[in-house]
């Protein structure tokens, strides 16, 4: 009989070996600082410490919309973050966001700095200071938590279970992809049929929520995550497909999307944002520059 290859997890599990994968290189089971480094400050009364992953996007995509709405204390310095060079675990960003995850927030416009770390609190919390897209109404408010709250907990699904094993891992695991694709689909379901229902995830009004699902769900039918659109038969999904294209044409949406972004079409980003100005005067040799 062939000897099985079948992985026996040992009584106690230590980190003896990198565990492979694109983001080998930054994962480990502690936390801290691994160095010294303090994190810029700019002029404005919101600074913003991030890359323009679905969950950076989040956050810029809210700032660029309270703007849009004539907010002017939203302005804000959008400085970015290179997680894979391991900017997360420098001091000042730590001592921002203990959990070394992007996004992490400083609201410096009252007599001692807030923190905001996570990206579903600093949603709430900017809406909160700002009395936008979230209801006042109890039953509107509470729908719109809900969806927020239910895209917290899917979303590492999505992200950490599927996108990791179909696009990350250093082998591809049947069961694994699987599992995730499965659940992801199940997801994507639960999308649509609430989208069947009323335009946006609360109902007829953008909301946090809106905002919160579509850097993820939204780019995966737009074909943005992972490579896997047609994997995951996305068209099948029309009524998610229809809220993302709704949500995509909104401006602040589409300069969200930029801010802190390094990868795709260079026209497509603003890899930090210290003024409204730079979405227009931004050329290759300003990227460049702040590359260096």
């Amino acid at each position: 009989m062939a000897e099985s290859t079948q992985y026996s997890p040992p009584k106690v599990w230590t980190w003896t070996k990198p565990s492979g994968g694109t983001f080998a290189s930054i994962n480990r089971p502690v936390a801290g600082p691994t160095h010294e480094k303090d994190l810029p400050v700019g002029r404005h009364p919101l600074q913003l410490y991030s890359l323009g992953t679905p969950n950076g996007q989040k956050v810029t995509i809210m700032l660029e919309e309270l703007l849009a709405l004539g907010h002017a204390g939203a302005e804000y310095d959008a400085w970015l973050i290179k997680i894979g060079e391991g900017d997360q675990f420098g001091s000042g960003f730590v001592a921002v966001n203990p959990n070394s995850k992007i996004p992490a927030l400083l609201d410096r416009s009252g007599s001692a700095p807030i923190r905001v770390f996570e990206s579903g609190s600093i949603l709430l919390y900017l809406a909160e200071k700002f009395g936008a897209f979230l209801p006042q109404d109890i039953a509107a408010r509470t729908e719109t938590l809900n969806w927020l709250f239910w895209q917290m907990g899917s979303a590492p699904y999505l992200g950490g279970g599927f996108g990791h094993f179909y696009a990350y891992a250093p082998v591809k695991i049947e069961y694994a992809i699987d599992r995730f694709a499965m659940e992801v689909k199940r997801q994507l379901d639960v999308l649509d049929r609430r989208l069947d229902e009323s335009a946006y995830l609360s109902g007829d009004a953008y909301t946090i929520a809106d905002i919160a699902v579509f850097p993820w769900y939204g780019g995966l039918v737009k074909g943005w995550q992972y490579g896997a659109a047609e994997f995951l038969s996305v068209e099948d999904y029309k009524n998610v497909g229809r809220w993302a294209d709704t949500i995509l044409a909104r401006p602040a949406v589409k300069r969200g999307r930029m801010v802190n972004r390094t990868s795709g079409d260079p026209s497509e980003q603003l890899r930090e944002r210290h003024d409204a100005g730079d979405f227009e005067t931004k050329t290759e040799d300003k990227l460049a520059g702040v590359r260096s």
